[in-house]
Parts: C-alpha cells; sequence; structure tokens
C-alpha cells in the first residue's frame, strides 16, 4: 500500500477518511479493529490507536461502549441564513436565527440577572460587575436540540421597563429591535463575528454532540445611536450548519 511521507497514523487516518468519505464504510459500518488496521497497515498498536483518535476528533466516527468504534452518519447541513430583512410585526428571537422554512422550531428560555464578566461587558460598553439579563434559550426542531442561544441585556437601559425581560411582559418574544423601540430606542446597526472553536461539554451534551466536536459561534450585537443594547452568542454542532448572509446594496 503506497502512502506519501506523513507520519503513519496521519496516513493509516487518510485512507480510512477516504473509505469513509467514498462510502466503502458507510454509516453505522464498524471501523475495523485496531488488531485488523495493525494487520492491514503493517503498523503497531499505537499508531493504530492514533489513526482512530483522529477520526473521532473529526467526528467521522464513534466509539459505542462495549461494541467498538462506528461511522458516524453525516447530517446535511442548512443553511443558517443571516439577513436584514425583518417580518412585519417583529419577530421572537429563535425565529431570527432558524435556518430555513423547512425547519419548524420550538423553544425553551429561562431569563435571570447576573453580573456581567469582562468579555460580555466588553461587548455591552459598561463596566465589570453591571448588571446585565442573561436570557438563554433552547431551540429544538422535531424534538432535537438545533440551537443554544444566550443574550445579556444591559440593566442599566432595561430595568424596570416592561421589556426587562426579553421572553415576559407585552412585548414578550417581540425582538430586540421592537422592544428597544418600546422604550425610546432606535436600534439602527447590528454586528456579528463568526467563529468556531472546540465545544464546552454541556453544549456538545445538549446538541447531540460527541466531545471535542466543534461548534460554530454567531456573536451578534444590537445598536442604538452608536450604543449596545443587546449582544448573544448563537452556537450550534459545526457540522449542522452553514451561515448565509443576504445583504441590502445600496
Amino acid at each position: 500500500m503506497a502512502f506519501g511521507d506523513q507520519p503513519a497514523y496521519l496516513r493509516v487516518a487518510d485512507d480510512l477518511r477516504q473509505k469513509i468519505v467514498g462510502g466503502e464504510l458507510p454509516p453505522h459500518t464498524r471501523l475495523p479493529s485496531q488488531a485488523r488496521i495493525r494487520e492491514v497497515y503493517g503498523v503497531s498498536d499505537t499508531v493504530a490507536l492514533e489513526a482512530r483518535k483522529v477520526l473521532m476528533a473529526e467526528g467521522l466516527v464513534e466509539g459505542r461502549s462495549g461494541s467498538g468504534t462506528y461511522v458516524r452518519a453525516q447530517p446535511e447541513p442548512r443553511r443558517l441564513v443571516r439577513s436584514g430583512f425583518r417580518a412585519p410585526g417583529g419577530s421572537t428571537p429563535f425565529r431570527q436565527e432558524q435556518a430555513d422554512e423547512q425547519m419548524h422550531g420550538t423553544w425553551e428560555s429561562s431569563s435571570e440577572r447576573e453580573a456581567a464578566g469582562r468579555p460580555v461587558a466588553d461587548r455591552l460598553d459598561i463596566a465589570p460587575g453591571d448588571e446585565v439579563m442573561r436570557t438563554r434559550y433552547v431551540l429544538r426542531s422535531a424534538g432535537e436540540v438545533v440551537l443554544l442561544s444566550t443574550s445579556w441585556e444591559p440593566l442599566a437601559l432595561t430595568g424596570r421597563t416592561p421589556v426587562m425581560l426579553p421572553e415576559e411582559g407585552p412585548l414578550a418574544g417581540r425582538g430586540v429591535v421592537e422592544r428597544m423601540a418600546a422604550i425610546g430606542l432606535t436600534v439602527d446597526n447590528v454586528a456579528e463575528e463568526v467563529g468556531a472553536r472546540p465545544g464546552l461539554a454541556e453544549e456538545t451534551l445538549a446538541l447531540g454532540g460527541v466531545p471535542g466536536h466543534g461548534v460554530l459561534v454567531i456573536s451578534r450585537t444590537f445598536f442604538a445611536g452608536g450604543r449596545p443594547v443587546e449582544t448573544a452568542d448563537v452556537v450550534t454542532l459545526s457540522d449542522r450548519y452553514r451561515v448565509a448572509y443576504r445583504l441590502p446594496v445600496k
């Protein structure tokens, strides 16, 4: 079997990866055992083990307790559409995050006061320790968790107003733009940053991923007259979505 000059474990992982992608090892098929890999590729147990670790880190295979390692079914990526368009009458936060017309989700939320840590304080242009309202959302589609979101709003702006709790009161679930307008703040700008990182254990567990699975993070901040009024992180598994932007041309 001819290979290049890569380290042995990467050469083995690359060959197995090609078999998985090419369909020779379809989803739910058991990966060759460590002994079989050692025999077929002429490598040591250590090399065989490291090759399997590479495939697990890439999310191509998963271990099943007491059974072995199996090829994972790869989800068909959906589009997470980002657009300046707003539907008439406002929208709930998760309606804005839903990926396409085929995904009709339900969500649950919980809000709690907390002192802003430095990262959130920097994003909201407030002092660390200032009070914010943190709201956590879980979005489900077909009963499965697909998106997580956490938003923060400075209580210096919304405290003791009818919109202090994003999902309660007369404008519950109406979205940041409409809620802020109700207290005299005109949202005129939004900034987003898209990045990827290893998922936290609780994130990947909630999203149905495996330890070490990468997540896609959209960090969004709404501004009114240059002042940040809300910032949020939207998190999903990185193999589940592609971020698609549709922006107006002026």
